[in-house]
């Protein structure tokens, strides 16, 4: 009924006018005498049947153009095509006019992902040298004697590079689907690797790690599953207490796939965050008391998780803690996912 109710409010004018001259002819008959011997409902009921059949007609015509229309909208519209779908000169003015708009924006929008894809360009070649100048400082920060001062710059020096990576993997999230390579490593083998990479930090809040055993064995991309770790081992610690510990272990689901948790005795996140921790810029209650908050870290995490196929939860009790949840998937997962 959409349709034709559509047609109906489309056609008011004309149905108004209808209704008009109906009326007026109807006065006119009861005005002359001189047609008095005419039957007026027998007029009337010829004229209401042909303008139905009218509008019936036009409905047919116009609602078939109205799809072909629909149809062939990505088409070129050029005088041939517009010709074989019979349109009105009105409707022709309209394609043309929808044509050079729609031809407007497209040149629009390619001028925008070029000036894009320009923009990404210089940042990962910025973010690249900058890198350099940091491992320069991380050498250099070797041969400071006092001890107190060394592991001081060591964890602003973290820090820093902390966020520059977390730039540099932001750039690199629209192609992560060319730059995404599947194969086997043992998630003790990525854990381990990203706690030395904190040991600057951990040491300034003398923060501990109860590691399990870790002997596990999934289905990944090593870079970009290092990252979701870096990134969740980098909240434990920001928001851990001084002198604390952080679990991390591992089990098997109901499925058969790993599942790799990472739980801190920290602050926690209020019931009314949870929902939207994972937003981009959102930093949370805790994150408005922290300078260091940029609310990049797990937006950046979830979003890579959900392209290579982990699933990341989380459960959290305020000034008891949180845990983070990692779901590796398996074969078939990953399969269905990627089509690989």
């Amino acid at each position: 009924m959409k349709m034709p109710l559509l047609f109906l409010r489309e056609r008011l004018a004309w149905i108004g006018f209808f209704v008009f001259l109906i009326l007026i002819l109807n006065v006119l008959f009861s005005l002359d005498v001189g047609l008095v011997g005419v039957s007026i409902w027998y007029l009337n009921i010829i004229m209401v049947v042909t303008f139905t059949l009218f509008l019936m007609w036009r409905y047919i015509r116009e609602i078939g153009q109205l799809r072909d229309f629909l149809g062939n909208v990505d088409s070129q519209l050029d005088e041939p095509h517009t010709r074989s779908l019979a349109l009105s000169p009105f409707q022709v003015a309209y394609y043309k006019k929808i044509e050079d708009v729609l031809y407007d924006k497209d040149a629009e929008l390619n001028n925008a992902k070029v000036q894009l894809q320009e923009y990404s360009d210089e940042l990962l070649a910025w973010v690249h040298e900058v890198k350099a100048p940091l491992t320069t400082i991380n050498l250099m920060l070797e041969h400071i004697e006092d001890l107190t001062l060394r592991r001081k710059l060591e964890a602003e020096w973290l820090r820093l590079h902390l966020l520059v990576d977390q730039q540099l993997h932001q750039t690199r999230l629209a192609s992560i689907e060319k730059d995404n390579y599947l194969t086997e490593i043992e998630l003790r083998t990525v854990v381990y690797k990203e706690i030395r990479a904190m040991q600057a930090w951990c040491l300034e809040k003398d923060i501990g790690f109860d590691v399990g055993e870790l002997t596990e064995v999934v289905l990944t991309d090593t870079k970009w599953s290092a990252f979701i770790v870096r990134q969740l081992l980098s909240n434990a610690i920001k928001y851990s207490p001084k002198n604390s510990e952080v679990f991390i272990f591992t089990e098997v689901d109901a499925s058969g796939a790993t599942v790799l948790h990472i739980k801190d005795n920290g602050i926690g996140i209020r019931k009314e965050d949870l929902p939207r921790i994972f937003h981009k810029s959102y930093t949370g209650t805790a994150g408005r008391e922290s300078a260091q908050s940029t609310g990049m870290g797990l937006y950046l995490a979830q979003k890579i998780a959900h392209k290579i196929g982990v699933r990341i939860s989380v459960q959290s009790v305020v000034d008891e803690g949180s845990i983070f949840t990692l779901r590796f998937p398996l074969q078939n997962d990953y399969t269905k996912l990627t089509g690989r």
